[in-house]
């Protein structure tokens, strides 16, 4: 075949009318799948990832501009009563900080409440110690200070003191108050041991402390722990006294020492 005869029958491949059809609709439709991928990488930041800030204690309109600077938006969803935290401030936040997130995500926070439910204060006299102690949980109200007096039943609950003063049954109080128990000691039954409560969270160290009838002393948190949320968290790495086999006079104190990173202190 001629070279004439070969171009002749290219340029009439390429002239056919459904040919040139078949190209231009496989060619648009590959400029559209193009455009549009490009399109969508550009709208959804594809890749592109903002890591989120810690809004915890901060207030709403601090939390706000915060995430507005990260250009992220903020949601107030949820309140809890949390005593130990300034009122309003920002008591958890999902996603949580550090977590990695496209531009423009919402960040759902829960706030510490303006005003605390109150409860009704029960009546705890009579009860055994870790009764009073159960008790006062199901109220929402927690143990504060174990004081011993002399009496011929150990742990019985004597008087229940509110700020110093003792408190009535019935009184209106808000949840998560501290509630004193002046309970009786037996001088034939006044010793206890000190439980071992290295590696516990702080609120179960607390816990396993007060179930063995001795107080709370000084509780340190190191630099690892930034506010109340840290607190809950941190583990303690060191007691005083230690766990020992010697028996300790009931009512005694236990210093904890507490940290986010144990490892760190051991």
């Amino acid at each position: 075949m001629e070279e004439s005869d070969i171009k002749k029958e290219k340029t009439g491949f390429f002239s056919n009318w459904i040919v040139r059809n078949l190209i231009g609709a496989v060619a648009f439709f590959a400029i559209l799948v193009i455009g549009a991928s490009i399109l969508l990488n550009v709208i959804t930041h594809h890749g592109q990832s903002i890591e989120v800030p810690d809004l915890t204690n901060m207030s709403v309109s601090e939390a706000h501009k915060e995430a507005s600077r990260h250009h992220l938006r903020t949601e107030v969803t949820d309140s809890i009563y949390v005593r130990r935290m300034a009122k309003g401030a920002v008591y958890s936040q999902n996603p949580k900080a550090g977590s990695r997130v496209k531009k423009g995500r919402r960040i759902i926070l829960t706030i510490n409440a303006m005003h605390a439910k109150k409860v009704s204060m029960p009546n705890l006299v009579g009860y055994s110690m870790r009764q009073a102690k159960a008790e006062l949980n199901s109220r929402g109200l927690a143990l504060g200070k174990l004081i011993y007096v002399n009496d011929i039943a150990t742990n019985n609950v004597l008087r229940q003191i509110y700020r110093n003063r003792e408190i009535r049954p019935g009184v209106q109080i808000e949840t998560g108050s501290e509630i004193d128990l002046q309970v009786g000691l037996n001088p034939s039954d006044n010793m206890t041991y000190v439980p071992n409560v290295k590696g516990m969270k702080y609120l179960r160290a607390v816990d396993a402390v007060h179930d063995n009838s001795l107080n709370l002393g000084k509780v340190v948190f190191d630099k690892t722990v930034k506010n109340y949320t840290d607190s809950l968290n941190a583990m303690v790495y060191k007691q005083t006294p230690g766990a020992s086999k010697s028996p300790l006079l009931m009512g005694s104190d236990v210093t904890l020492h507490l940290s986010l990173d144990i490892k760190e202190n051991y």
